[in-house]
């Protein structure tokens, strides 16, 4: 991860088609296309490659979440009950449908804990959002219980875990809805872009509506198409779409060796007897985009992410003052700033925030270190940067 570092003819090859033929935009211009539809191609191999029925692509895994809630119906004062470790993006989606996030602790995982979920779930919960964060996933099992235990949806944001599987199926699949993210950074590129997948055909239909200002994409002529209801504009163009047309033929290649390269970590930080694996639940792989692991102490882990940077050893975090992943640092949705008035209802529902610790989530993240792996590494340079970090380590625990 990410899958730029990999750029090479077959997406240039793709993006060459697209502006030979000319045709930018994702529908309609049937005449000028010449056959060419990169956006529906790419839909067809992520349905393949997510073993889903159906996917709808967007313009970014931000846009995902939000049709993807809003496709199976949250809207306005409805409860999504959400992580505290995750990007800012997932509180952002859901407060764009006016609905409220409902944000709980984390577990050794660092997705989400089923003991904290179970606990916050009132008359108006109406989906639990699991991210599925650093390439790796949540207690599936546990949250699947939960869900039908309670007639709730359960969406997986799958952003950072393209590729990770759990019980032989791939994140993102295994809910109601799933959601990806194409942006520059993900393990597979759109340079922008997302998706959203489901064997549910209603979600589907929605999806495909919603996202493209509520057309209804019947037939051939876009001038008569009709709007079933409201929607907004979350399109992919169609060179967005290319370069994931080729990125999504190498992600067998690019899993194969993020997970080479995890394997070399964990062998050799993971040895040092006072590091911690993450724990990966039963019948789950990881995608091999990051190499998480846990060491004593909060203290412990600046220390080290400072012996790291005096190394030079880069792309590694510990996420306890990050302003995006983690909810210590989320100042603008716990003080509400906003440029665009927030409903009176959401704001009551946030006021939980104002003296909500969240002691089991400062446990974990205190702890943890994350180390983005990536593609144009070399084994050679796996195996010679993870013998530096555990000397900084060893000599940090000494």
């Amino acid at each position: 991860m990410p899958g730029f570092e990999l750029f090479g003819e077959l997406e240039k090859q793709q993006v060459n088609d697209v502006l030979d033929n000319g045709v930018l935009m994702r529908y309609g211009f049937d005449g000028m296309r010449k056959g060419h539809w990169k956006a529906k191609e790419l839909e067809t191999e992520l349905s393949k490659a997510f073993q889903s029925k159906h996917v709808q692509l967007v313009s970014s895994g931000t846009a995902a979440v939000s049709v993807a809630l809003a496709s199976a119906g949250v809207g306005a004062g409805d409860e999504v009950i959400m992580p505290t470790f995750t990007f800012v993006a997932s509180f952002e989606a859901i407060m764009m449908l006016g609905a409220i996030p409902v944000l709980v602790d984390i577990d050794d995982t660092l997705c989400l804990n089923p003991e904290a979920v179970q606990q916050a779930i009132t008359p108006k919960t109406k989906a639990i959002m699991v991210v599925q964060m650093c390439g790796s996933m949540g207690n599936m099992e546990a949250l699947q219980n939960i869900v039908q235990k309670n007639n709730l949806l359960l969406v997986e944001d799958a952003c950072q875990a393209i590729g990770g599987t759990y019980n032989n199926k791939p994140l993102g699949s295994i809910g109601d809805l799933g959601c990806f993210s194409f942006d520059f950074v993900k393990t597979i590129t759109c340079g922008e872009g997302g998706a959203v997948i489901t064997n549910n055909e209603n979600f589907y239909t929605n999806a495909d509506h919603y996202s493209d200002h509520g057309h209804d994409h019947v037939g051939n002529d876009r001038g008569a198409e009709t709007h079933p209801f409201l929607g907004y504009n979350f399109r992919i163009s169609e060179l967005h779409a290319a370069v994931g047309l080729a990125q999504v033929k190498r992600l067998p290649e690019f899993l194969e060796i993020q997970r080479k390269y995890l394997k070399i970590f964990q062998e050799v930080v993971g040895a040092l007897p006072q590091v911690t694996l993450r724990t990966v639940p039963s019948g789950g792989e990881e995608s091999g985009a990051f190499f998480n692991f846990f060491l004593p102490d909060l203290e412990v882990s600046r220390k080290v992410i400072q012996g790291f940077k005096n190394g030079g050893i880069d792309a590694c975090w510990n996420y306890f003052d990050n302003n995006w992943h983690y909810i210590r640092k989320w100042d603008h949705l716990k003080n509400l700033k906003s440029l665009f008035p927030i409903t009176q209802e959401v704001k009551t529902g946030l006021q939980y925030l104002e003296n909500a610790t969240f002691q089991k989530s400062d446990h974990f993240i205190g702890r943890n270190i994350s180390c983005l792996i990536k593609l144009s590494w070399t084994e050679e340079e796996v195996k010679t940067r993870a013998q530096k970090m555990a000397k900084v380590i060893a000599t940090v625990l000494k």
